[in-house]
């Protein structure tokens, strides 16, 4: 399964934002989840984000969700968003060291 979840953060947010996902991060890399790949981009206005995961199953996927960073990322982000998060499943079309092993 591949993921797409975008919003936008007030502008006073973005360093909080950024903080929070860091946060996630250095958990991740402490855990080594085994089937999840995941990324997170601010885009060029400066205050909206993508964060792209796949994952290989459900375990993957909960590796990530069960985090307790994750779970304070998650927890206030509507209340840092302009524009509230949105998840788009996606279909891998074509991909060179990305998506693929």
């Amino acid at each position: 399964m591949q993921r797409m979840i975008r919003y936008t953060v007030m502008p006073e947010m973005v360093a909080d934002n950024e903080r929070l996902v860091r946060q996630v991060y250095e958990a991740l890399h402490a855990a080594k989840p085994a089937g999840l790949r995941y990324t997170t981009l601010r885009l060029d206005d400066g205050v909206s984000f993508v964060h792209l995961v796949s994952y290989s199953s459900d375990g993957a996927n909960q590796a990530l969700t069960s985090l307790p960073a994750f779970q304070a990322f998650t927890a206030g982000i509507r209340e840092r968003c302009t524009t509230p998060p949105v998840t788009t499943d996606l279909q891998i079309v074509g991909a060179y060291g990305f998506f693929d092993g």
